[in-house]
C-alpha cells in the first residue's frame, strides 16, 4: 500500500489500513509530517505552527484520529468563548444549565456586543434551523445558496450579520460569506451550537503541531511500514485504467497493490494526464474547486499582555489572539514546547508569545509583511492595554495562500468520491466528498472514507468513519435521522 502525502487526510488513511493489516509505505515530500496543520522551526530555533488549527467537540473523527495515534491529551478544551468589541464591550458564549438547544440562551441574551433586535432576528434564524433538523429545504436549490443570501432571506440585521454569522462563519470556514454555501454555514450551526450542549466546546493544542503527529509515524513502522520524507511526486503510471506505479524524482518508480493520492487538488491536478481529465469528469474539474488564504501572525512580547488563552475581537482585521505562553504551559508552569536559549530566558522574565489568526485574508496576500505587523500590533494594543507598554521584540508573518479549498456554494458538484474510475488509485484530502467543509475534521473523514475504499475493493470491510454527535436534550425533537 503506497499513500502519497504526510497532512492529516494522508496520516489518517495510513494510520487506518496499518491498523487493518495492511503495509503502508507513506511518502512525503517535506521533511515532516501534518501538511498545512503542521508546525516548524524558525532560523533562530523557535518553532512556531504554520497556522493556529482547533478542533471541537463535534470533530469527532479528528477526536478518533488523535485518540489512535496517542495524542488525546496533548489538547486542551474550553467551555467559554471570549469576544471583544473595539468599545471594550466583551461577551461571553458558554452552555447554562438548559438543555440543547436552549444552552447557552443565558450567555446570548447578555451578549452585550448585539441590540436586542439583533438577537431576535439571530433567534428567528435558528429556530428556522431547529425546525428543518438542520437542513433548511432552500438548501437544495440547483447551483447552491450562499450563506449571506440565506442570511438576507431571513432578515437579519446588519449588526447580526458581521458581530455574529460572520465572526462564527469565517473563523470556521475561512472564507466570506458570500463565498460559503449555506449548507455548511447551517451545519456550523446545528452540529457546533445547537444540536448538542458539548459540540461548541473549544480544542486547542497544548503542543506545537508537528508534535500532534509522534505517533503516526510509530503506528506504521510498527506495523511493518514506512515513512519517507523529501519524496515529492512528480508522475503517475496509468495503464489500461490501471494505475501501476507513482513516479518520484529521477524517473524512480514504486509500486503498491493500491494507492492513496492525499494532496491537495491542484497539485494533483497538474499531475493526471490530460487525457484523464478529458474523459473522467470527476477528476477533471479540480482546477473548478477555488481555493481561500489564511495569515498567521506571531508577535513575541517583553512581558505579559493577556490572562486569557484565546480571545475573538470583533469588526477588526485581526479575528483571533491565542496565548500560545499559556497554551503551551504545563501545570507547573514548563512548556511543551522546546525553544532556543534566548526564548527560554524571554519566557522566566515573564514574556510572552502570541499568534494572531485572519482567515479569508484575500487582502492581505499582496501587502508587505511589515505592513501586516503594524495593523495587526496596533489592533493588538488596542485590545490588549497591557500591550501598550510592551515591547515587541520579534514578529513574523505566515501567508498561506491555498490554505483551504473554499465552500462556494455547489461546490459539492466538483468534489470527487475517494474511490476513482482508475483501478489501484484512491483519493484523501478534505476536498474530496465528504459532506463537510475544509477542516482538520473533513480532512481526518477524507482519510478513513479511502481506507474503508481500499478495504472495500479488497473485498475485506471495515468501517472507520465515526458518528456524528448525537442530538441531544430537546433538540432531539427536531433531529432527522
Amino acid at each position: 500500500m503506497i499513500v502519497i502525502g504526510g497532512g492529516l487526510a494522508g496520516l489518517a488513511a495510513s494510520v487506518a489500513l496499518a491498523e487493518a493489516g495492511w503495509r503502508v509505505r507513506l511518502f512525503e515530500q517535506r521533511p515532516f509530517l501534518g501538511g498545512r496543520a503542521a508546525s516548524y522551526v524558525l532560523p533562530d530555533g523557535e518553532h512556531v505552527d504554520n497556522c493556529q488549527h482547533v478542533t471541537f467537540g463535534c470533530c469527532t473523527n479528528l477526536e478518533d484520529f488523535y485518540r489512535r495515534v496517542g495524542s488525546g491529551n496533548k489538547i486542551k478544551f474550553f467551555d467559554r468563548l471570549l469576544l471583544l468589541d473595539p468599545q471594550g464591550r466583551r461577551g461571553e458564549m458558554h452552555a447554562g444549565i438548559l438543555p440543547a438547544p436552549f444552552h447557552m440562551t443565558g450567555s446570548f441574551l447578555t451578549f452585550s456586543p448585539l441590540a436586542l433586535k439583533d438577537k431576535i432576528a439571530i433567534a428567528r434564524a435558528f429556530y428556522s434551523i431547529l425546525q428543518s433538523g438542520g437542513h433548511p429545504p432552500e438548501l437544495d436549490e440547483p447551483g447552491g445558496l450562499s450563506m449571506l443570501a440565506w442570511l438576507q432571506r431571513h432578515k437579519q440585521t446588519d449588526a447580526a450579520i458581521s458581530r455574529f454569522w460572520r465572526v462564527v462563519l469565517v473563523s470556521a470556514l475561512s472564507e466570506e460569506l458570500d463565498h460559503i454555501d449555506a449548507r455548511y454555514g447551517i451545519d456550523v450551526f446545528w452540529k457546533a451550537v445547537l444540536s448538542n450542549k458539548t459540540g461548541y466546546r473549544m480544542g486547542v493544542p497544548a503542543v506545537a503541531l508537528g508534535d500532534l503527529y509522534d505517533g503516526c509515524r510509530a503506528s506504521i513502522e510498527e506495523k511493518g511500514g514506512e515513512v519517507v520524507f523529501r519524496s515529492p511526486l512528480r508522475g503517475l503510471k496509468i495503464e489500461n485504467n490501471k494505475l501501476n506505479a507513482v513516479i518520484f524524482d529521477n524517473g524512480r518508480e514504486e509500486s503498491a497493490d493500491a494507492y492513496v493520492i492525499a494532496l491537495p487538488h491542484l497539485v494533483l491536478s497538474a499531475i493526471l494526464p490530460e487525457s484523464l481529465k478529458q474523459t473522467d469528469t470527476a477528476l477533471g474539474n479540480l482546477d473548478k474547486i477555488m481555493v481561500a488564504p489564511i495569515t498567521g501572525v506571531h508577535f513575541w512580547f517583553d512581558r505579559q499582555v493577556m490572562t486569557e488563552p484565546f480571545i475573538t475581537l470583533l469588526d477588526t482585521t485581526t479575528q483571533w489572539i491565542f496565548n500560545k505562553t499559556a497554551l503551551y504551559a504545563t501545570e507547573n508552569g514548563a512548556s511543551t514546547v522546546k525553544a532556543p536559549a534566548p526564548a527560554q530566558a524571554s519566557a522566566k522574565e515573564n514574556g510572552q508569545y502570541l499568534q494572531l489568526v485572519i482567515s479569508a485574508s484575500h487582502d492581505l496576500l499582496q501587502k508587505p509583511r511589515q505592513e501586516i505587523i503594524d495593523l495587526c500590533l496596533a489592533e493588538v494594543r488596542h485590545a490588549l492595554p497591557a500591550a501598550r507598554e510592551a515591547v515587541l521584540t520579534k514578529a513574523t508573518v505566515i501567508k498561506e495562500a491555498a490554505a483551504i479549498f473554499s465552500p462556494q456554494p455547489g461546490v459539492d458538484r466538483w468534489r470527487p468520491m475517494q474511490q476513482t474510475s482508475i483501478a489501484g488509485l484512491f483519493l484523501a484530502g478534505d476536498w474530496t466528498a465528504t459532506g463537510w467543509p475544509a477542516t482538520m475534521e473533513g480532512a481526518v473523514r477524507s482519510g478513513y472514507l479511502a481506507a474503508e475504499a481500499v478495504l472495500r475493493s479488497a473485498r475485506t470491510p471495515q468501517k472507520f468513519i465515526q458518528p456524528d454527535l448525537k442530538p441531544d436534550g430537546l433538540a432531539g425533537i427536531w433531529a432527522k435521522d
